[in-house]
């Protein structure tokens, strides 16, 4: 979804507010300098997300933005924005470094350490957020490049530039499957800048293959409950064919189908014995772990602890029993 902010439909006295409201919900918490005068603060944005890429584009007359040590204690998660100069000039100020950015050039600082944004002139970028779990960095690496520029004689740096920049013009446009294969190869695009900057592979200490592999578990993980999550689907959600996926996992020493079902079995255990435990009865349990049925669930079940989830939940809860299906108490909401 892209969100367009323009500050020329919001009244004067309430655009600093709106900035802020729409920045710190959908970008980063970060302080901003504007206009004294609520007549001329100007602002327009496009706002979107491109396959786990945070992407904003933004057109200002604001001058400072700060990233505070009170704001870099927020609960987002660990991440590097990668800002890319469409016209005028930029600094980008984190630790001891300094980058002055001309059109064209890029630079990345790290959401975990306070920094300043200096735009003289206003703000004309492009800002890529991206989790570092997701980019790979070791930590030494995004320290080592933090505030140092990327721009024209670094054919890497001026590849990795025009990638971002059409995948910024094209947001809004991409639909979800074009936007899942352009992960790969930006991410692969970016990382490659950076290594070329350090001059070695401190920024490959996490290969894109590993990067994959956490971003499946992960995913699999957070739709354990789905009985839609197949294989088939959980490569078109990243962007790469069937055999590519069992090519990860193999290489993870994963055999996928048994390892779903342990994540969903292990995921009912800890149903069966939660304290609303005894509001649930065994269908329920099956449907929230991701089983098409409770028949299907307690045969898997038997099968792999020797106790149907009925005696295995009575064995661990003494004086506890089971609802009957159709008699469950609705949870709290």
């Amino acid at each position: 979804m892209t969100f367009i902010l323009d500050t020329r439909e919001v009244a004067p006295s309430d655009r600093e507010e709106a900035i802020r409201e729409v920045i710190w919900g959908s970008v980063v918490r970060v302080e901003i300098d504007h206009h004294r005068d609520p007549e001329r603060i100007a602002a327009w944005g496009r706002i979107g997300d491109v396959a786990g890429v945070n992407i904003c584009t933004i057109r200002s007359n604001a001058t400072t933005i700060r990233r505070t040590p009170a704001l870099v204690n927020d609960d987002l998660e660990p991440s590097v924005f990668v800002s890319l100069q469409r016209s005028g000039t930029s600094a980008v100020i984190q630790g001891d470094r300094q980058a002055i950015l001309h059109a064209g050039d890029l630079a990345v600082y790290d959401t975990e350490q306070p920094y300043v944004l200096l735009n003289d002139g206003g703000i004309d970028l492009h800002y890529f957020r991206i989790r570092q779990r997701d980019l790979g960095l070791s930590p030494d690496a995004v320290a080592a490049v933090t505030a140092v520029r990327l721009g024209a004689g670094d054919p890497v740096a001026e590849l990795a530039a025009g990638h971002l920049r059409r995948l910024a013009e094209a947001q809004g446009r991409l639909t979800v499957r074009q936007a899942q294969l352009l992960a790969p190869p930006t991410l692969d695009l970016l990382r490659a800048a950076l290594t070329s900057v350090l001059g070695d592979d401190r920024a490959s200490a996490q290969p894109w293959g590993a990067v994959l592999e956490a971003r499946i578990f992960e995913f699999v993980r957070e739709n354990l409950t789905d009985h839609g999550l197949t294989p088939a689907r959980i490569a078109h959600a990243h962007g790469i064919s069937l055999r590519r996926l069992y090519a990860v996992m193999a290489g993870a020493g994963v055999n996928l189908a048994p390892w779903i079902r342990d994540q969903r079995l292990a995921h009912a255990r800890r149903l069966l014995i939660a304290p609303s435990a005894d509001r649930l009865t065994i269908e329920a349990v099956a449907r929230r772990s991701g089983f098409v049925s409770a028949a299907h669930f307690s045969r898997v079940f038997k099968t792999a602890y020797g106790l149907s989830p009925r005696d295995w939940r009575n064995d661990k809860l003494p004086g506890h029993r089971t609802p009957a299906a159709g008699r469950m108490t609705p949870p709290a909401r």
